[in-house]
């Protein structure tokens, strides 16, 4: 893993709200005023998320006052307390920006009767480390093999040595029987007077 994604992986969250577009939603931000801090609550409908890993994004639309206000808000940000589903949308588009051209109860969207408020946070961070093993489990193996063939090719090259250096003492016996045979050879011939 190199450093810019390791330095993002001690920023995420371990846990974050599965939100979808369309939903509407209560998120509680952290606010400072001075020395002191509080809690804003800023309830609206999901418009459009956007990104992913640390850079991940939501924007939230509400009409306050009759002016309508959009904030967007970092998913992994410490300064977003919590996300509370308050009603499930039902819409069948990523972005919804045509909200912004209606007014009053156009400007909602349709309610999922039967879907569960109740919606299970999606784990970040043990993904991330799961995925962080197996890919050092991966360069385990990588180098294992590795070793291995090291390994066979210096056994390879031995046996090559022993195999050069056999046929050398071979090459060399076979000599030495020949210049013996030769000398003996001479030896036998009768010598011409």
């Amino acid at each position: 893993m190199d450093i810019i994604k390791s330095i993002e992986h001690e920023q995420l969250k371990s846990k974050i709200p599965d939100i979808k577009i369309g939903d509407t939603v209560r998120v509680h931000q952290r606010v400072k005023e001075g020395n002191r801090e509080r809690i804003q609550v800023f309830e609206g409908i999901v418009i459009k998320k956007q990104n992913g890993g640390l850079n991940e994004t939501f924007t939230v639309r509400r009409i306050s006052y009759g002016v309508g206000v959009e904030k967007t808000f970092l998913i992994h940000s410490p300064l977003v307390e919590k996300v509370e589903l308050v009603r499930v949308g039902k819409v069948r588009r990523a972005k919804l920006y045509y909200l912004r051209d209606r007014i009053g109860k156009a400007a909602k969207t349709k309610e999922n009767v039967g879907a569960n408020l109740k919606r299970e946070q999606i784990i970040v961070k043990e993904e991330a480390e799961k995925a962080r093993e197996i890919e050092e489990e991966k360069k385990a193996e990588k180098a294992a093999e590795a070793k291995a063939e090291e390994a066979k090719t210096a056994e390879k090259a031995e046996a090559k040595a022993e195999e050069t250096k056999t046929a050398e003492k071979a090459e060399a016996k076979a000599e030495e029987a020949k210049t013996a045979e030769k000398a003996e050879a001479k030896a036998t011939e009768p010598k011409a007077e």
